[in-house]
């Protein structure tokens, strides 16, 4: 066919030959079709892998895909669908060089679609692109399940970072696994449970789990008991932002508890003033309003008791920040005044914190958190936000992957 060349460069085919191109009227829209055919190393493989076998029949006779557009036009590409008999895979329909196995778009479609999907909300994708929404999580999750199958995502992972994210109301739980070294999400899986992650080590295999090094995560036990189960020798640190949050709690549990006992007392006034200070104890002093400075000296002017238990909570901040031998001394000095405080939230986070001493000493000594974890659990909720909710953590994983897990592929055309 003349300009068969130029054709295979518009459609964003290779290994392709292009036999006739026509414009048809389907569902009342004129749309370009071009019917093709693999070139001749190509034909007659099998689509799962690759391998050449003999022919079986003619399948379901002629298929059409759906191309990238030409200008305002639909494209497709029209080509025989016959079947092979492989002696792995059995049956198979033949693979084509435009598209991915089971797939009606071309490779070049899908892999835009999936480029957009990372950048902007599926509805948006879907009528650019000119399909259903429903089309576009399929794109994604055939193309991250293509791109993770060409390379091994749990490859040379040496630190990683264990947390949970709830997906969905009703309790509804996804693990997740990021490398710290690249800040990628490696692994996830639907629930959050021992079980979950064992069966990310599973994955991972005994060579790789004995190469890991290091372990980051929250105070979740079940973490830790799988951990020490599957790599012993990975130092496991835990995370000292939620170590702060502990003591934010209990300092928030000190005001709650300062508030009840002057709305018994009848005063209404100073119950009000105790409502309005939460915020002035629990944010950072260099992040304070100036309201919220006077407030806080307005605090430790009138109400010693709950002036102490910010400072308590100030203070475990600061030796976590510190790091290092610095930060052991802190923080041992920090659980001697917790324990004599008289403070009844912060002698059992005192308690709490002794049990998990080893492990926070550990961050303290590696300088490990679980910042990447948290990162990409807020990407993970914009996404969700984004999509309005999932119907299936597959779905939210697949999502996850392409845009977190580094499985996103370039754009058609672009030199990369």
């Amino acid at each position: 066919m003349p300009g068969a060349r130029v054709w295979k460069q518009v459609l964003g085919v290779e290994h392709t030959v292009v036999q006739d191109v026509r414009t048809h009227v389907v569902g009342g829209e004129q749309v370009v079709v071009a019917r093709v055919r693999p070139a001749a190393r190509r034909r007659s493989r099998c689509s799962r892998c690759g391998r050449r076998c003999r022919g079986y029949d003619r399948g379901d006779g002629v298929r059409r895909w759906r191309a990238l557009d030409l200008g305002t036009v639909r494209a497709y590409l029209e080509a025989d669908a016959p079947r092979v008999s492989c002696p792995d895979h059995g049956v198979v329909v033949a693979a084509v060089p435009w598209a991915r196995p089971g797939a009606r778009c071309t490779t070049a479609f899908e892999d835009q679609v999936a480029w957009l999907a990372a950048n902007a909300a599926m509805s948006v994708v879907a009528v650019l692109m000119r399909v259903a929404w429903r089309t576009v999580a399929a794109v994604v999750t055939r193309v991250v399940a293509d791109l993770a199958g060409r390379s091994d995502v749990l490859a040379g992972l040496r630190r990683v970072g264990v947390d949970e994210i709830a997906y969905r109301k009703g309790h509804r739980y996804l693990t997740v696994v990021v490398d710290h070294d690249t800040g990628r999400l490696v692994w996830a899986r639907e629930g959050r449970n021992a079980d979950t992650l064992r069966a990310f080590f599973d994955d991972l295999g005994p060579r790789r789990c004995a190469e890991l090094t290091h372990v980051s995560a929250d105070g979740a036990q079940w973490i830790h008991t799988v951990v020490a189960e599957r790599a012993p020798q990975a130092v496991v640190c835990l995370d000292p932002f939620h170590v702060v949050q502990w003591a934010t709690d209990a300092l928030d549990q000190v005001r709650r508890g300062m508030w009840n006992d002057l709305r018994k007392a009848r005063k209404t006034s100073q119950a009000a003033s105790m409502k309005g200070s939460r915020w002035a104890l629990v944010k950072n002093p260099e992040d304070l309003t100036c309201g919220q400075r006077d407030t806080l000296a307005g605090i430790q002017a009138d109400n010693k008791k709950l002036y102490r238990a910010y400072l308590l909570k100030e203070q475990l901040r600061m030796a976590l920040t510190t790091k290092g031998t610095l930060g052991r001394a802190l923080l041992a000095g920090w659980l001697a005044w917790a324990r004599r405080s008289r403070i009844a939230p912060f002698t059992q986070l005192a308690k709490t914190i002794t049990r998990y001493l080893p492990l926070i000493g550990n961050t303290l000594d590696h300088g490990l958190s679980n910042a990447r974890s948290e990162a990409t659990n807020t990407h993970l909720r914009v996404l969700t936000r984004r999509a309005y909710g999932y119907h299936s953590p597959e779905a939210l994983i697949a999502m996850a992957m392409l845009t977190r897990g580094g499985l996103c592929p370039p754009l058609p055309g672009r030199v990369s």
